[in-house]
């Protein structure tokens, strides 16, 4: 049968890239998160025990990935491998599918982990090589089966979060028992941090699990598709590995002795790591069988979204009519939740806090969450106007109010400080990452700026727009944009905390006065522009109540326009205001050394003075400093 071979081909394929992904992403969480270091050099990696195996399998990752490239376009047009050396058949076959171009991601993104931990030494660049790996396990799994059929907003949302956590609990699981029989054994402080990464990957895997069977046999009987007997076995198999985790956890809180620690974790390990490489293998499985989603009538609007908008969007249809937004609410629910435990860590130490700041925090989530989940969230891919109110909202309202709740600040009072002697925890890594070479490069002002105002050019003037709104995953990437950078900005001219490459009071007035004038061009531009931007997007909808779309587009720009410049105008009062208390606190500071005679620093310039006139090199009428004990309103005007 044509395309058997290619089948074949990419079953082996697939199942190589699996287990080289679970490996180099358990490799890398385990260097980062469980790794016990301490003394002076706890932030350094060593190649050979943590760089070689994210090496090597980020290597194989690279490579199977862009051999699937070649054979999965031919396998999506059911093409035998001999059809992709006909002359300009394997370009017209990776065009045409999806799949190829995120086996490209993939191989990139994993040759980059590869190159990268071969030359990182740091503890920094190995946590930022985790994040990018956790990420390159996404590619394949957005563009097939959770972008079909209605509700795949949900199926994304759920596949974005339950596969990075279902690779890190199988990989960490290999790698753990790797550990345990090569290498030097894990000391109890890796021991205790691996049983509570599972415990979360857990978590969040079984959660994403769920939601997953819900969308993915939709309108289907119960049991009467490969597809549910398959999550049946899935969910068997987290079954079993709950007890485990659990039994581990217990015995990494409770049991003192390092020796009989080492020996219950490595056999409930091995216990372990048979469901998981079972549910591994279940999951590739259940990537080359069509879920019964597949087979359901879609709407144009469902093919988009993941659900269908009939309705005009009036206000009481925006108020209304919610939609959640499985990927923000859990993001801003664990957000909320540690804020909160930080804040009652505090309490129960006996410090304050800010109650302003809690608000702040709490209001700039409750602003992702509705505008993201509420009618607003529903409608704004399919309205510009509306999706420019959720723009301005997600970049502007909400990043100016958490960073003025002082995340990074609570988070270094509230957790423990770990000594030298001490491996590293959570405290210490935050203080590593802004401390950061690299961190100081990316909270460069001027790249802030580009970044923040290009975005808004680059976006809109582009195909960029028109791509995002077609499809899920690409439009939660663009909304977590618009809240990073709107961080970024707003935390270096108004945030609480310290940022990496603070600047000074004169030079955040000017960034923000800088950035007035290029929002108001921006919708200047869009409101007068004759071209209807995502136009043919808007025009695949062919909603019943849809307008006119010139019109809405002007009313966008209006939006852009003026909530872009109110905003700015708080900050500047802000700012003004902030500047102003400083002075006040640096004066009274000042004042108050110098009545208590702690200041030399009039010592310092007589001191200076007198090397001068010994010298005779006294400038001419240069007069003496008064004596450091002069109060404040003695001393003379500047």
């Amino acid at each position: 049968m044509p395309g058997i071979d290619t089948s074949l081909a990419s079953g082996l394929l697939r199942a190589v890239v699996a287990v080289a992904a679970v490996w180099c992403v358990g490799s890398l969480v385990y260097a980062v998160f469980a790794r016990q270091r301490s003394g002076e050099r706890r932030f350094d990696v060593d190649y050979f025990s943590d760089g070689r195996p994210v090496v090597w399998s980020a290597a194989v990752w690279a490579v199977a990935a862009a051999a699937l490239v070649p054979v999965d376009a031919a396998d999506a047009g059911g093409q035998p491998l001999a059809r992709l050396l006909v002359p300009g058949a394997a370009g017209y076959l990776v065009s045409a599918s999806y799949l190829p171009t995120a086996w490209i991601v993939v191989a990139v993104l994993a040759a980059v982990i590869a190159v990268g931990a071969f030359l990182a030494h740091t503890w920094q660049a190995f946590a930022v090589l985790a994040a990018l790996a956790l990420v390159a396990v996404l590619p394949p799994v957005v563009v097939t089966q959770v972008l079909v059929g209605p509700n795949h907003d949900f199926g994304s949302d759920a596949g974005i979060l339950g596969t990075p956590a279902a690779t890190v609990l199988v990989g960490l699981l290999a790698v753990a028992r790797w550990r345990s029989t090569a290498g030097p054994l894990p000391g109890p402080v890796s021991i205790l941090r691996m049983w509570r990464l599972l415990g979360l990957a857990w978590l969040v895997a079984a959660a994403a699990e769920v939601v997953l069977a819900l969308f993915e046999l939709g309108g289907s009987p119960f049991l009467g598709s490969p597809t549910a007997w398959l999550f049946l076995v899935r969910f068997a198999l987290l079954a079993v590995l709950a007890p485990l985790i659990l039994r581990g956890l217990a015995a990494a809180g409770r049991e003192t002795d390092l020796a009989t620690l080492r020996r219950a974790s490595a056999g409930l390990i091995r216990l372990a790591l048979v469901p998981a490489a079972l549910l591994l293998a279940v999951g590739l499985v259940m990537a080359r069988i069509p879920p019964p989603q597949y087979f359901l009538p879609t709407s144009v609007a469902q093919i988009y979204f993941g659900y269908d908008i009939d309705a005009a969007p009036s206000f009481a249809v925006l108020a209304l009519d919610w939609r959640p937004n499985l990927l923000f609410l859990a993001i801003a629910a664990a957000a909320v939740g540690l804020y909160l435990a930080g804040v009652t860590a505090l309490r129960r130490r006996g410090d304050r806090w800010s109650g302003g700041r809690t608000a702040a925090w709490l209001l700039g989530w409750a602003v992702v969450v509705i505008t993201t989940s509420s009618g607003l969230g529903r409608y704004s891919s399919a309205v510009f106007s509306l999706h420019m109110i959720l723009h301005m909202a997600l970049n502007m309202l909400g990043p100016l109010l958490l960073v003025l709740a002082g995340p990074i600040t609570l988070a270094l009072r509230a957790l423990p400080a770990h000594g030298r002697s001490r491996a590293a925890g959570i405290r210490e890594w935050i203080a590593a990452m802004l401390a950061w070479r690299l961190t100081h490069v990316f909270y460069n002002p001027l790249f802030v700026f580009i970044r923040f105002i290009g975005a808004y050019y680059l976006l809109y003037f582009s195909p960029i727009f028109d791509f995002a709104l077609r499809y899920h995953w690409a439009h939660q990437l663009m909304n977590i944009e618009f809240i990073i950078i709107g961080v970024m900005f707003y935390g270096l001219v108004i945030g609480v905390d310290a940022p990496p490459r603070p600047i000074p009071h004169i030079g955040k007035l000017g960034m923000v006065l800088a950035a007035m004038p290029f929002h108001a061009f921006f919708g200047v531009a869009v409101m007068t522009s004759k071209e209807v931007i995502a136009g043919d997007f808007y025009s695949y909808l062919r909603l019943p109540w849809q307008g006119d779309l010139l019109a809405d587009q002007a009313v966008g720009g209006g939006i852009a326009w003026g909530a872009g410049e109110i905003p700015l105008v708080i900050v500047i009062v802000a700012l003004v205001t902030q500047w102003a208390k400083q002075d006040n606190r640096v004066a009274t500071r000042v004042d108050r050394h110098l009545d208590q005679g702690t200041d030399d620093s009039w010592e310092a310039y007589n001191a200076m003075l007198a090397k001068l006139d010994a010298r005779g090199g006294v400038p001419a009428g240069q007069p003496a400093a008064e004596p450091a004990t002069a109060s404040a309103d003695q001393r003379p005007s500047s």
